[in-house]
């Protein structure tokens, strides 16, 4: 029989975790709110005056605010998507080597590495990009587009100095890899013992016991690690100012400069000239991302229930 002090803190505990779910929720709303409260005026104001702030903002190419938003929009997911893909495959190869291949001082020490990097702070990382990385890979970005350049992606002149798409999604797939890294390692290291033995015990080797009992076992964390990272690069604000050349089309040439631009980086860069209409329309857009980011968050959860059947 449970002691009565025992139920009582049941209770308690039960209360405050009730109480901080709501909190989550309560500050999400309040985000939201906010964001829609400071966005009005582009909605239900003077239309005429958001039109000139829009125009304004896009040196007279487009005064529709849907016009403005969506090429951010779009350089916001190509950059994310990009980093995603370049930092995803490394990542997990990390992750495995630390907790399936290396000596256990390697791995420890790795493992350090990868905690630090997650730690580093993005604006440390858009000086590196800008002053060190943007020189140096512009021979490399010139190689690709002289040999790949029959690829629309790769269409080149490659410009230079390289302050184009391609290299901030280097420059991101270098901040969202210790996320990825850190949280898949830890999966992997929680693969039940028994489950690897019978692998071994069937006749599996090394790689073939991975790929039977590690990945299948971690990946819905691998999903919900890649979702957070992705949420990371969309958000990312200072180290995109720093390093990329603004654009606003469409276009998917990763090493053209002055072709994208993202949301956030776009606000930091707007936001200390806009006047009130011009802070509304900017928060607009904020509210924007707000919403791709909890589709994003809500896919990833449907994707991590479906993986973890």
């Amino acid at each position: 029989m449970q002691p009565a002090g025992g139920k009582t803190a049941d209770k308690v505990f039960r209360g405050v975790a009730y109480a901080c779910g709501i909190l989550i929720l309560v500050v999400l709303a309040a985000v939201f709110l906010f964001l829609f409260f400071r966005a009005w005026p582009l909605i239900g104001g003077d239309q005429k005056a958001n039109s000139d702030t829009i125009s304004s903002f896009t040196g007279g190419a487009t005064n529709n605010f849907w016009g403005y938003v969506l090429p951010l929009l779009f350089g916001t997911v190509l950059v994310s998507i990009l980093a995603l893909l370049i930092a995803f495959f490394i990542s997990i190869g990390i992750a495995l080597f630390i907790s399936h291949y290396a000596p256990k001082n390697i791995a420890t020490a790795l493992s350090y590495v990868v905690d630090l990097l997650a730690a580093i702070p993005s604006v440390i990382y858009g000086l590196w990009g800008g002053l060190i990385l943007v020189p140096a890979i512009y021979p490399f970005w010139n190689w690709v587009s002289t040999y790949l350049g029959w690829i629309p992606l790769f269409a080149g002149p490659a410009a230079n100095p390289q302050r184009t798409v391609g290299t901030v999604a280097v420059v991101l797939a270098v901040m969202i890899l210790p996320i990825i890294t850190s949280m898949s390692r830890d999966i992997f290291l929680q693969t039940p013992t028994l489950q690897q033995e019978a692998a071994y015990g069937l006749g599996a080797t090394k790689w073939e016991m991975i790929k039977l009992a590690v990945i299948p076992f971690g990946k819905s964390g691998i999903v919900s690690a890649s979702m957070l990272a992705l949420g990371r690069a969309l958000g990312e604000t200072m180290a995109v100012l720093m390093i990329l050349s603004p654009g606003l089309t469409y276009s998917i040439k990763l090493l053209q400069a002055s072709q994208n631009q993202t949301i956030a980086a776009n606000i930091a860069a707007q936001y200390p000239e806009a006047n009130d209409l011009g802070v509304s329309a900017l928060i607009g857009t904020g509210l924007i991302l707000f919403l791709i980011t909890f589709v994003v968050n809500f896919a990833a959860r449907k994707i991590t229930e479906k993986a973890s059947v």
